[in-house]
């Protein structure tokens, strides 16, 4: 990090911050937002997914020297969003409908600092193997589809569940690196 503006996490997501750690960024204050999440009737995943990136930047108060990041993942089936799921029966369908099927990890990044802004939305395909009833079960009993899109952690359990990825890695876990640290770059936040 370079002496220049404090970064500001607009996330209260453990792997945002971690992901963050791996390029050598500690935020100096982490304020997530709070905001309807509500799809708009007929819209798609991309732009929603945008829409909440820079709503949540939007939401969270910041000073003069102070840059805000703020992101959101998607889960798209076609056009489809699928969530954070509700509960376990929730969970259960969305992977479900995923099972043996390749889907959209979307994940929007807005950057904003004083009245300039910058914004990036990553698109990754996945690919979930078919999975059995007892592998599906023993996935909810884990607890980690719990706070995610889609119902399901590529970092943690459900990594065994995935078999193919086109994109970034890191765009499926929440926070596209590459992208982001260009954009902190050009905040200057980084050099």
């Amino acid at each position: 990090m370079i002496d220049g503006p404090r970064l500001v996490l607009g996330s209260g997501s453990p792997r945002r911050l971690e992901l963050l750690t791996q390029i050598g960024v500690i935020p100096f204050d982490v304020r997530p937002p709070s905001i309807d999440e509500t799809p708009e009737p007929g819209e798609s995943p991309r732009p929603y997914c945008a829409r909440m990136a820079r709503q949540k930047a939007e939401a969270v108060p910041f000073d003069l020297g102070e840059v805000v990041l703020c992101a959101d993942t998607t889960v798209a089936l076609g056009r489809r969003i699928l969530g954070k799921p509700s509960g376990r029966e929730e969970a259960r369908e969305f992977l479900d409908l995923l099972s043996g099927r390749r889907h959209r990890v979307i994940t929007s990044v807005h950057v904003r600092r004083g009245d300039e802004s910058w914004h990036r939305d990553v698109e990754s395909v996945v690919k979930m193997k078919r999975l059995s009833d007892i592998e599906r079960e023993g996935y909810l009993d884990t607890g980690d589809w719990s706070g995610k899109a889609g119902g399901y952690g590529i970092q943690g359990p459900a990594g065994a569940l995935i078999p193919w990825i086109r994109g970034s890695f890191t765009g499926v876990v929440g926070l596209p690196l590459a992208e982001t640290a260009g954009m902190l770059r050009a905040a200057g936040v980084i050099a």
